[in-house]
């Protein structure tokens, strides 16, 4: 008896101590549910109902091994990618690297600030500009969190911003459930036009970002340093594939739910072309309860987004040109041109369309060297890929570059 309440003591303690090593995959995940995927999910759902189920399934399963790879070279190598990147070219490579690099950066600080002024004015009715202003005043709030008080609690409020969003996305799908039927059709590969395969490469552009790629593999590092060859980093390495597990589970139920939301909701409805005309139809639709709830997880998404986004710009510059900036300058000057947008008056649905277009210029930057890189045996060691595993990330890297091709082609020529 005793033997046996030993064992679960030891049980009980192995469980704590691996939960406490959870946490960088979650920081990343904010990636996946950040403003970007808001828009391109329901105008995927409400333009094609349960059609393109199947690709938020097939984007989801993609991103978890791309950070499962991204965190581990950050764990086996002690170094970032973009440190990695760095080690391994020419300074002129080097610099246009990094320009693509902090171009992409940019456009993901675009999409997150334009979506927490969305939804400002949403909640309060403020003007886009100063809705944007509030959005960068309370990311450098967050970021100063980050800079006093190091990585742990900035990932504790990153995870509560991330079950806010949550919540507000999976409310709908309990409040107005969808077609089960419909859901498993979803399920069956396809597309319906031209249009459908636009948003299908959206998608998948606004799931697997590059920021959140290089990202992963300095929190990892950063988290729990770079352990010797051994029981400890195989033990590190196998709670990080919990970590990006339940991560990725997480934002892929989120990303469904907005699909499904509008799928059951929006489907048929004329004018739901902006992320205003959808608060509009789900408040008429559903009440102002699922109403406020949509408008407050779109609120968290972009707070939260834009602050692991200026962080994870941070993390590239130093990482390429070992210069580092303060957060909070750096903070301040990529808000600029999101700011100026949103001044301008351009309509920020179509801002927001166009950042995913800029992002996905940026993806076959980041998922290249990192397939790369942890298929090495002189870099990896005893811990390179096996082959079906670059097998598959080589196969991974294809279809998110040809369909994010796809995606330019298709918003340039409009087709």
């Amino acid at each position: 008896m005793e033997i046996r309440q030993a064992e679960r003591r030891t049980r009980l303690q192995r469980g704590r101590s691996a939960a406490v090593l959870l946490g960088p995959a979650f920081v990343a995940a904010i990636a996946y549910v950040d403003p970007g995927n808001v828009a391109s999910n329901i105008s995927a759902g409400a333009k094609f109902g349960y059609l393109l189920v199947w690709v938020i399934v097939m984007a989801n399963v993609m991103a978890g091994l791309v950070q499962f790879l991204s965190a581990k070279l950050g764990l086996v190598t002690g170094m970032s990618l973009p440190e990695a990147v760095r080690d391994r070219a020419s300074r002129r490579v080097r610099l246009a690297y990094w320009a693509q690099a902090e171009t992409v950066a940019m456009a993901t600080d675009l999409a997150e600030v334009v979506g927490g002024a969305i939804a400002l004015n949403l909640l309060f009715g403020l003007p886009l500009l100063l809705g944007g202003l509030i959005t960068g005043v309370v990311s450098l709030a967050l970021l100063a969190v980050q800079n006093r008080r190091g990585q742990r609690p900035f990932e504790r409020i990153i995870i509560g911003m991330l079950a806010v969003i949550a919540i507000g996305f999976l409310a709908s799908v309990f409040i107005s459930p969808p077609s089960v039927s419909g859901t498993i059709g979803g399920l069956v590969p396809r597309f319906d036009g031209t249009e459908s395969v636009l948003l299908a490469a959206a998608m998948i552009g606004a799931t697997v970002m590059p920021h959140a790629v290089y990202l992963h593999s300095g929190l990892a590092r950063d988290r729990h340093g770079s352990p010797e060859p051994g029981p400890a980093r195989a033990r590190l390495l196998r709670i990080t594939r919990y970590d990006v597990g339940l991560a990725m589970l997480l934002a892929g139920a989120v990303n469904l739910a907005m699909l499904l939301m509008a799928a059951s909701t929006l489907r048929g409805r004329e004018g739901v072309d902006s992320l205003e005309d959808a608060h509009a139809a789900v408040t008429q639709t559903l009440g102002p309860a699922a109403g406020l709830l949509l408008a407050v997880g779109l609120l968290a998404s972009g707070l939260a987004s834009t602050s692991v986004g200026a962080y994870a710009g941070a993390m590239i510059m130093q990482g390429l040109l070992r210069r580092r900036i303060p957060l909070l300058v750096r903070r301040v000057v990529t808000l600029i041109p999101a700011l100026v947008i949103l001044a301008l008056g351009v309509d920020p649905t179509r801002a927001l369309i166009v950042s995913q277009v800029v992002l996905s210029f940026g993806i076959p930057f980041a998922l290249i060297p990192l397939v790369r890189f942890t298929a090495d045996r002189n870099l990896m060691g005893a811990d390179v890929n096996r082959r079906l595993t670059t097998a598959l990330a080589w196969l991974v890297a294809a279809v998110i570059s040809a369909l994010n091709v796809a995606l330019i082609y298709l918003t340039v020529t409009g087709s």
